[in-house]
């Protein structure tokens, strides 16, 4: 099925494109990035949101959830997919629960096989309440039963694949108890995985949950959390760090509260999509300076209100975004074309 795509004026794509030079909050060089394009490619649903987006077999795949809310026991999974670098998509796949909320579909190209994680909501009184699964296939279309993974009530929020094994982060929400942990998974057999934890308690400082994992070409680990004023007040994001085998991490407190994280390398500097809260609620691409911890703003993509939950594509200067937002009415999904260090 063909989606109508709706292009955003190239005028107005000029007012979210931050210049480079210094920024006024650190002293040192800001890389300007350019925002090309964006284009509307969903809003059937009710409420579309919290995307993903790869890369497999010459096609751009993005997964999302839709439901009749932000909160509902109806949401289910649309993998849309793209052959012509994201400006028109077609729906490919459709996965359901029948007894449960999916959301959060996160997306790895894994030992030729595309797998597609999500986490499962039940109704209360069920337990667990929280189930996190996979799915695999190998042609991004036809999809496997789903399996499940992780302990209970875990969320296993993002996978990052690095040098044949994978690594995730699952956070367990929880007043007294909570935790992120890391996990490790290999290829066993017929595209399963052998998921193992790796460090147990990751970070337990405040209501820690999201992630986001990026390892350099150093084989340096850079994991940006997100951390909410649920049960503190400390809301600020951390950044750990780490070397293989990963199992010892140095953390400290960025300047900002974030949302929403999934991060990359570019020029030997870490980067981010996220939900920045400060002023108006938006996502931006936005620099974490390793040296002083600050979260600086590099550029705004169109969005507002119900916003974040970012996937990318990155090919040399060339970033694909995906993203939600519900700053033309209802939430819908949006893919954008950038250019990193630009001119």
């Amino acid at each position: 099925m063909s989606v109508a795509v709706e292009s955003v004026m190239v005028a107005l794509i000029a007012q979210f494109t931050l210049n480079g030079g210094r920024d006024k909050g650190n002293e040192g060089y800001v890389m300007a990035m350019r925002l090309n394009w964006v284009n509307k490619i969903w809003d059937k649903g009710a409420h579309n949101a919290f995307s993903d987006l790869t890369l497999f077999k010459q096609r751009l795949y993005c997964a999302f959830r839709e439901g009749s809310a932000h909160v509902s026991p109806d949401g289910m999974i649309r993998v849309l997919a793209s052959s012509d670098a994201g400006v028109t998509w077609h729906l490919v796949a459709t996965l359901t629960h029948s007894d449960a909320d999916l959301r959060d579909a996160k997306l790895v190209v894994f030992e030729g096989q595309l797998y597609l994680f999500s986490g499962a909501t039940f109704a209360k009184g069920r337990s667990p309440r929280i189930q996190s699964y996979y799915w695999y296939s190998h042609d991004g279309c036809t999809w496997s039963k789903p399996v499940a993974v992780g302990g209970q009530d875990e969320w296993l929020w993002r996978i990052t694949a690095h040098q044949h094994r994978l690594l995730g982060i699952a956070y367990y929400a929880d007043e007294h108890d909570g935790y992120v942990r890391l996990y490790q998974a290999q290829l066993a057999e017929d595209a399963l995985l052998d998921w193992q934890p790796l460090v147990s308690h990751l970070s337990r400082a405040g209501y820690v949950n999201e992630a986001g994992l990026s390892i350099d070409e150093q084989g340096v680990a850079y994991c940006l959390l997100r951390r909410d004023p649920l049960w503190q007040t400390d809301e600020r994001a951390l950044l750990g760090q780490s070397t293989a085998p990963y199992t010892h991490w140095q953390w400290r407190v960025l300047d900002k509260r974030i949302g929403g994280p999934v991060s990359f390398i570019y020029r030997q500097r870490l980067y981010a999509i996220v939900r920045l809260y400060d002023k108006i609620v938006r996502t931006s691409l936005v620099e974490i300076k390793l040296d002083t911890g600050t979260v600086v703003e590099c550029l705004r993509f169109p969005s507002g209100g119900d916003t974040s939950y970012a996937g990318i594509v990155q090919q040399g200067d060339e970033l694909l975004v995906s993203y939600y937002s519900s700053h033309e009415g209802k939430c819908a999904l949006y893919f954008a074309n950038v250019t990193l260090g630009a001119s």
